[in-house]
C-alpha cells in the first residue's frame, strides 16, 4: 500500500547530509545518507539531497507532500538563503528553498537545526511541551532553539539567536565570533580538548567522547575536564533559566551523550545562583529523539509552518 503524504526532510550537517521520509507522527520509514563535502559546492549538496529524497521515496512507496530541511544557521528562515556558516565554506548565498522547489515542485520549509530540534523534540519527544521550552544541542558548537505556548522565537528580521554565544567570562578564549569567553568556547565539546591539551599537551589528541571515557576510569585530568564541563554547561543553563523561566530544558548533542558525567555538577549551580525565579519547577531533561532528531525536525519544521 502506498504511503500518501509522507514529508521529505533533509537534515545538513558539517560532516554529512541526511534525508528521510518522514510521517506526521514523527516516524522516519526510510533514509539515506552522503558526506556533506562542503568543498563540492552548494549545487552538488542540493543534487545529492534530490537523489536521496528520491531514493526515501520509492522505498517507502510513498508520495511527498513537502520538505522539511535543518540547516546550521546564519540561514534566513523564510528565503532559504544561506549566511556565512563555519562549518559549510562556500555556500554563502545558496538557496535551499529556490533548489528544491525548482527540483520538486513542493512547498518547503527552512529551519535553523536548533529551532527544528526544539520543534521535534516538544512534539514528539518524552518532554512533551506546549508551553515555554527550550532545546539545547552541546557538541562541536552549542545552540538552542526557543518555543513560547508552541511557536518558535525568532529575533529581528526572523533571526535565530545565537545563545551558545552569550558570554561569560570576558577573560576567557577567544571565540570565532569574536568574543572572548562565549558559552560555546567555553563548553562546547571542542573546549573540553582545548582544556585538556593546556593541561597535558600529550593529551592534546583527545576529543570530548574520549576525555569523558577516561573520566569514567578515575583519571584525574579527565574528571577535572569534567568538572569544569558541568560547571560551564550549569552557568549557561542558569542563565537561560533566569532570562526565560522555561517549563522544560532537554539537552543534546555528542557531549550530552555523557550527560551522567556533568548532571549533578549543573544542578548544583543552578540551585546555587537561580534565585529570582523558581528555577526548581524547570525540568531539565534529555532529548529523547536521539539519532532521528535532525530528520524528525526536519519534518517537523514544515509541519509547524505549513502541516499544523
Amino acid at each position: 500500500m502506498s504511503n500518501s503524504g509522507l514529508i521529505a526532510a533533509i537534515d545538513i550537517g558539517g560532516t554529512k547530509i541526511a534525508a528521510g521520509a518522514v510521517t506526521d507522527g514523527g516516524e522516519i520509514v526510510a533514509q539515506a545518507e552522503s558526506p556533506t563535502a562542503p568543498h563540492a559546492g552548494f549545487a552538488s549538496a542540493m543534487e545529492r539531497a534530490a537523489v536521496m529524497l528520491r531514493e526515501c521515496a520509492r522505498a517507502a512507496d510513498g508520495e511527498f507532500r513537502g520538505i522539511g530541511v535543518a540547516c546550521p544557521s546564519p540561514l534566513d528562515p523564510f528565503t532559504g538563503i544561506i549566511g556565512d556558516v563555519g562549518t559549510l565554506p562556500g555556500w554563502q548565498g545558496g538557496n535551499i528553498l529556490a533548489a528544491l522547489q525548482h527540483e520538486f515542485g513542493l512547498s518547503v520549509a527552512v529551519e535553523n537545526d536548533a529551532d527544528s530540534a526544539a520543534l521535534a523534540e516538544a512534539a514528539w519527544g518524552q518532554a512533551h511541551s506546549s508551553g515555554r521550552f527550550l532545546y539545547v544541542t552541546v557538541s562541536t558548537g552549542i545552540g538552542a532553539g526557543i518555543l513560547i505556548d508552541g511557536k518558535l522565537y525568532r529575533g529581528v528580521d526572523g533571526a535565530h539567536p545565537e545563545i551558545g554565544h552569550h558570554v561569560l567570562d570576558w577573560s576567557g578564549p577567544l571565540c570565532y565570533c569574536g568574543a572572548r569567553g562565549c558559552w560555546e568556547v567555553l563548553a562546547a565539546g571542542p573546549a573540553m580538548s582545548a582544556w585538556v591539551r593546556e593541561q597535558d599537551p600529550e593529551r592534546g589528541h583527545l576529543n570530548a567522547a574520549q576525555i569523558c571515557a577516561l573520566a569514567r576510569t578515575g583519571d584525574d585530568l579527565a574528571r577535572r575536564a569534567v568538572e569544569r564541563e558541568a560547571l560551564y554547561l550549569g552557568l549557561g543553563l542558569a542563565n537561560l533559566i533566569t532570562l526565560f523561566a522555561p517549563d522544560t530544558i532537554a539537552l543534546g548533542g555528542g557531549v550530552m551523550r555523557s550527560a551522567d558525567l556533568f548532571m549533578d555538577g549543573i544542578r548544583e549551580v543552578i540551585r546555587r545562583i537561580v534565585t529570582q525565579v523558581p528555577a526548581e519547577k524547570t525540568v531539565l531533561t534529555q532529548a529523547s529523539l536521539g539519532h532521528g532528531l535532525g530528520l524528525a525536525g526536519a519534518a517537523r519544521a514544515w509541519l509547524h509552518r505549513y502541516g499544523g
